[in-house]
């Protein structure tokens, strides 16, 4: 299935949506948003095995029907993280790239620095781009990360951080520049036995608020490893993103 590659990329896929139902599905541009992503994986990097991970057989025939590989995984599964792993146990690559199911503008450079942040040393690997865009940074949605100085996540909210105390009102699209805060990237990389660390943790506090669950790495005292990206990426969570992706394309 992946050859003599050490390194693959593992889309997690499955069908219900709360937001968006179906959303995988969602044609745009005469095509499915899921084939669009593959499409776009496949493109900007030929040379690193593909494979998704679904809990639907209509999914499945989606993906296959259109020359791409696929697993069925449990439908039991709360998220993706459990998927990865399940999946990698079948396949057994060294190092997985996780990409959503939902990313269809991902780039090779992106894929590549998540790549090699991990074959590297790290554990776990994610990315981070530069808030530009003062509404984005006050948006619960828009995931913020600080960094330390080992290029390692700190901390992961919806809420503004870091927080400017000594500014009056809120930063300026200068401000959120000069000062380097970053808007996280729902986009990961792990070595295979950190991923099967990772999916036998308990649930942690920090996770359960702020519903975000790389929170659990950093609760249980590992670390992310966080490269920092220009490129944009637009994730499709409501039929509003289709729209706006669909006007991109």
């Amino acid at each position: 299935m992946i050859g003599d590659s050490q390194t693959v990329i593992l889309v997690p896929a499955r069908l219900a949506s709360t937001r968006f139902p179906r959303k995988l599905l969602h044609v745009i541009r005469d095509r499915s948003l899921i084939l669009h992503v593959a499409a776009r994986i496949r493109e900007q990097v030929p040379d690193i095995p593909l494979i998704f991970a679904v809990d639907d057989e209509e999914l499945e025939k989606e993906i296959r029907g259109n020359g791409y590989e696929c697993l069925m995984t449990s439908k039991e599964h709360t998220n993706g993280t459990d998927r990865l792993a399940e999946a990698n146990r079948k396949i057994g690559a060294k190092y997985i790239v996780n990409i959503q199911g939902d990313e269809p503008l991902v780039t090779g450079d992106q894929i590549r620095t998540l790549a090699r942040l991990v074959e590297r040393g790290a554990q776990m690997s994610t990315l981070a781009t530069v808030f530009v865009n003062p509404e984005d940074f006050s948006d619960p949605n828009q995931v913020k990360v600080v960094i330390d100085s080992e290029s390692n996540a700190l901390y992961f909210s919806r809420s503004r951080i870091p927080y400017f105390r000594e500014f009056e009102g809120d930063p300026t699209e200068n401000d959120l520049v000069h000062h380097l805060c970053f808007r996280h990237l729902g986009m990961y990389a792990y070595q295979a036995d950190f991923l099967e660390t990772f999916s036998s943790l308990p649930l942690g506090k920090l996770e359960q608020l702020e519903k975000l669950e790389q929170l659990r790495v950093l609760e249980n005292g590992y670390s992310i490893a966080v490269g920092i990206t220009a490129d944009a990426s637009i994730g499709v969570d409501t039929p509003e993103d289709a729209d706006r992706l669909e006007q991109l394309l």
